[in-house]
């Protein structure tokens, strides 16, 4: 069956169709006055769902397919079959990411779920590779997956070089292959809602970020997909307390140090007086430009704007002056953004604007980092650690900066600088104990 792994909506008259081995559960529950979602948890009092038919539905999850009282989940297990693939990456740990990645297989083998702590450009990725091979030599299926389509989009073909051998399958909204089984899945958290008890292994990756950190449909999308027997990892540069809250049970594996043992790049803070009127006049927006055209004379520079509105303007504004530039924005809504991320990291342009989407999961060389309006309720203090993380990430120091202009001192912008100051101070002590 084609659609073998996942659940399936359909009528309940078209049940007889299907094999012995289905797994047929109501799409909604109905107890008391009450109706509960079998695919993303949500309850409604059932006066407020009911259709003139005296059918029960779901709306929170209607954009997926309406979950109804006539309807069922369907789901025909799928055998996963052994493997022994053999990691192809041509660097190597260090001993650091050795640890951790020993730790991860280690925890898995015992069912203990993990959160790996670990700061931007530390490799989390290639430290999740061990204990992705060790599950699938058992049999067991695997599904990476993150709440960012550029995330998954970057994690796939990293992924799929790591395990040529494995067939896998990158899933996401509009992604370009249609769903097939495989035992290795890399998929946006949202496709999760579209399995049950299908995963051995769940790695979720950037697990604090919007849109999945406090919303309960997709958190129960993701315990739904994992066996009863399966195994979570979390991968996090930036807990959140909800989330150090939610994990207490958790193993827990910190790493504070980059790949190249290099610091984080602590961010100067620069007073920009009523900085959401820069685009408006000239004098204004000299401060802004005086920095770019700094920045931009050694390195790629990203401008993180707290509005695609004030993206766009600030954009024009800055274009019109530094008309030798090669200058582009992109956003969430551009659908030249693939084209754009990609252009950008072949050096097509020396300034970049874009918002939040940029923030994490995307790695440039060279580049420095500008944070117009740090101080906007948007740039939470896991945004801002995230942005900072951008800079020096791989390759030869650059010289990269951080940048974050404000006029007013917000507790995510102090909490940012110390998270970054205290991972650093505890780099230096790992480093000091090993020498």
């Amino acid at each position: 069956m084609e659609e073998g792994g996942r659940q399936l909506l359909i009528n309940e008259a078209e049940c007889s169709t299907f094999g012995e081995n289905a797994q047929i559960r109501p799409a909604v529950l109905l107890k008391g006055r009450q109706l509960f979602c079998q695919r993303c948890g949500s309850s409604f009092a059932q006066e407020v769902v009911q259709l003139p038919t005296g059918i029960h539905y779901c709306p929170a999850c209607i954009h997926y397919g309406r979950a109804d009282t006539s309807k069922v989940f369907l789901n025909v297990p799928v055998q996963s079959n052994a493997s022994f693939p053999v990691i192809h990456w041509p660097g190597e740990l260090t001993i650091y990411q050795k640890r951790i990645s020993q730790a991860l297989v280690s925890n898995y083998q015992q069912k203990r779920a993990t959160l790996v702590w670990s700061v931007t450009g530390s490799g989390k990725t290639e430290m999740i590779f061990e204990v992705i091979q060790a599950a699938r030599r058992q049999g067991h299926r695997v599904a990476v997956v993150s709440p960012r389509i550029d995330v998954c989009r970057e994690l796939f073909p990293r992924i799929q070089k790591a395990f040529p051998t494995e067939d896998c399958l990158l899933l996401y909204g509009d992604s370009e292959e249609d769903y097939r089984y495989t035992d290795l899945l890399v998929a946006t958290i949202h496709q999760l809602l579209h399995f049950y008890q299908a995963f051995d292994l769940l790695i979720v990756d950037e697990v604090d970020a919007f849109p999945y950190e406090g919303d309960p449909q997709l958190k129960f999308g993701l315990m739904n997909a994992l066996k009863v027997t399966g195994c979570l990892v979390y991968l996090s540069a930036t807990p959140s307390e909800a989330l150090l809250k939610e994990t207490k049970h958790f193993a827990v594996e910190k790493m504070p140090l980059r790949f190249h043992q290099r610091p984080l790049i602590v961010p100067q803070l620069i007073w920009y007086e009523d900085w959401r009127n820069a685009y408006r006049k000239k004098r204004k927006l000299q401060r802004l430009i005086g920095h770019l055209q700094r920045l931009a004379q050694k390195n790629f520079v990203l401008v993180f704007c707290p509005s695609i509105a004030f993206m766009e303007r600030l954009e024009k504004a800055v274009g019109s002056f530094l008309k030798d530039r090669n200058i582009a924005s992109v956003s969430a809504k551009d659908p030249a953004r693939i084209e754009k991320v990609a252009a950008a990291r072949n050096a097509a342009y020396q300034i970049l604007f874009t918002t939040t989407i940029l923030e994490r999961g995307v790695t440039f060389e060279n580049v420095s980092v500008v944070v117009m309006g740090a101080d906007h309720g948007v740039f939470s203090k896991s945004a801002l650690v995230q942005i900072a993380g951008r800079v020096d990430r791989k390759g030869a120091f650059n010289q990269g900066e951080v940048l974050f202009f404000y006029d007013q001192a917000t507790l995510a912008i102090r909490k940012a600088v110390s998270e970054i100051k205290e991972m650093n101070r505890l780099a230096k002590e790992w480093l000091t104990d090993e020498m």
